[in-house]
């Protein structure tokens, strides 16, 4: 199957966000839910082994576009490996909101995930993935995950990983027994690292945050990745280091 969807904005003569396109090709079926809020609605099974999916996005300077979904993607075995990149291009002072249900990798799919975002100056960007590693009580398929992140033509996060090969997903120095992986990439700028249980909130180089999360269900992966991105936007001091925060996880 090859799929298609597509999401723009435009600033309306008042000052408010209108959508002014929305595409849709099963199964990536899209539904506006509010002023400037579109949901993603599963129509056709997938993506399936073979299948390659693409999602544009497209904000205009000073508007605001936040993207959800209504419920998991599955991602299914089938002939070959399937793909879904995600382009998102964000205008200065627009803002972004892209926060997915989890993608879960049912046991035998291969699949890349792909996502090319591309910021202007001031532009305000929240982006979060969570990864589940198979159903319950089966093995993951295989996933590899690819973020590229720019502003004004300049890098400000290239990140990739791997889930689905035993090595990897067995060693303590990478997923040990965790069955998720979250991200979220964010461009406000937390001031210091923060690290607690299953959680890192890392500052980048260029402005900008990274919360990355292991965990061993879905429910304690948004938690950690919720709690992350509430501490890249509190002051960096010391308080809200890891043993000084009692909302910490593995403290409450």
């Amino acid at each position: 199957m090859r799929a298609r969807a597509a999401v723009a904005t435009a600033l309306a003569p008042d000052g408010r966000t209108v959508v002014r396109r929305l595409a849709s090709a099963p199964p990536l079926t899209l539904r506006q839910t509010g002023p400037y809020t579109v949901h993603l609605v599963s129509t056709a099974a997938g993506p399936l082994g073979g299948d390659r999916l693409a999602l544009d996005l497209d904000v205009a300077p000073h508007t605001t576009l936040e993207l959800g979904s209504v419920a998991a993607t599955l991602v299914l075995p089938g002939r070959g490996e399937s793909e879904l990149l995600v382009t998102a291009r964000v205008g200065a002072g627009a803002t972004l909101r892209f926060t997915p249900e989890p993608t879960v990798l049912a046991a035998g799919c291969a699949h890349r995930l792909l996502v090319r975002l591309t910021l202007a100056a001031d532009a305000d960007v929240l982006w979060r993935e969570e990864i589940v590693f198979g159903r319950y009580g089966e093995e993951p398929g295989r996933c590899h995950a690819r973020f590229d992140a720019t502003r004004e033509g300049r890098a400000v996060l290239r990140q990739e990983f791997t889930v689905g090969e035993a090595a990897l997903d067995s060693s303590p120095a990478v997923y040990g027994a965790a069955r998720c992986v979250g991200n979220t990439f964010m461009t406000s700028a937390a001031k210091q690292a923060v690290v607690a249980e299953g959680v890192a909130v890392l500052p980048l180089a260029v402005p900008g945050t990274l919360v990355s999360a292991l965990a061993a269900d879905a429910v304690q992966l948004r938690s950690r990745l919720e709690w992350g991105e509430r501490r890249a936007v509190v002051d960096g001091d010391d308080s809200v280091a890891y043993g000084g925060d009692a909302d910490a996880p593995g403290l409450q």
